[in-house]
Order: structure tokens, then C-alpha cells, then sequence
């Protein structure tokens, strides 16, 4: 912490609090809004104050890995339990039955996207100098091949 200028806002129950709000999501901006104070005051926290930056880090960490596991649930399809109780005849009764989720093609593009990206990549890959030039050849051979077919109608 730095000991030029105004004393520092920040409090060591920030830490707690900034870990909660991580695991619900919360950027820096969100945490600036929460201890009100400006962006750039969150981001030299986490520079300076070792506590506040492995709280901020550990939350978002929890948080991510919690995100990318259920993402791959639903990519690869799960099933769990549900226990219902009922009352028939006046009696409880207690049913258990498993549920089963089908993959879900969206998560499944999605992660194959993100983890697998050469082979998954919706853009096509950057094109050399060389096959820019044999593109516009095989362009010009086409349209040449075109207008000789129109020529030939008329």
C-alpha cells in the first residue's frame, strides 16, 4: 500500500465482500460500485493488496469453474435425481426417478469453439499473399469463362 497521498478507502472486510460478489459474477466495475469507489481505486487494490487481489482472483476462479463445468454438462447432455413426495390415500409416499438431459447442440458449438478453436473456427483462416494471387486467377478464369458462355448464347 502506498503511504503518499490520502489514506487508502479500502478495509480488510473488503476481502470477504469482493470474494462474494466474484462468485455471483461481479466485474471490477461492479466491485467499484459496491465499495463506491472509481475503477481505477479497485484496480490498484488488486495490485497492492495482496489479501484483496487472492479474493477477487479466488472468487472469479470458483465462479469460472463452476460456468465451464455446467457448460460442459449441458454439451455432453446429464441426468440427475428428483425425489417427489406425493400423498395418496393419506399415506406420504416418496418417488425417485432420474432425469435425462440430451446435449445441447448451442453448448456444444460453444465449447468446441472456444477449447477446440482451429478446427472449430466459423472464420475462415487468413489468406496468404501467395493464394490471394491464385484466387484472383481462379476469379478472372471464371469470369472469363462466363462471359465466353454469354457470348456463345448470342
Amino acid at each position: 500500500m502506498s503511504t503518499i497521498g490520502r489514506p487508502t478507502l479500502y478495509k480488510q472486510e473488503y476481502d470477504e465482500q469482493a470474494h462474494n460478489h466474484c462468485l455471483l459474477g461481479a466485474t471490477n466495475t461492479g466491485l467499484a460500485d459496491l465499495f463506491d469507489v472509481g475503477p481505477r481505486t479497485i484496480d490498484r487494490w488488486i495490485a497492492d493488496i495482496p489479501s484483496f487481489a487472492k479474493a477477487v482472483r479466488d472468487g472469479r476462479a470458483i465462479a469460472d469453474g463452476r460456468v465451464a463445468r455446467s457448460l460442459y454438462e449441458r454439451a455432453v447432455g446429464y441426468q440427475h435425481t428428483v425425489e417427489r413426495v406425493l400423498f395418496h390415500r393419506g399415506e406420504e409416499k416418496r418417488i425417485t426417478s432420474t432425469v435425462q438431459h440430451p446435449p445441447d447442440t448451442q453448448a456444444c458449438i460453444f465449447w468446441l469453439r472456444n477449447r477446440c478453436r482451429p478446427v472449430w473456427n466459423v472464420r475462415p483462416a487468413p489468406v496468404d499473399a501467395h493464394d490471394a494471387e491464385e484466387v484472383e486467377a481462379m476469379l478472372a478464369a471464371l469470369d472469363a469463362a462466363g462471359e465466353r458462355a454469354r457470348q456463345a448464347g448470342d
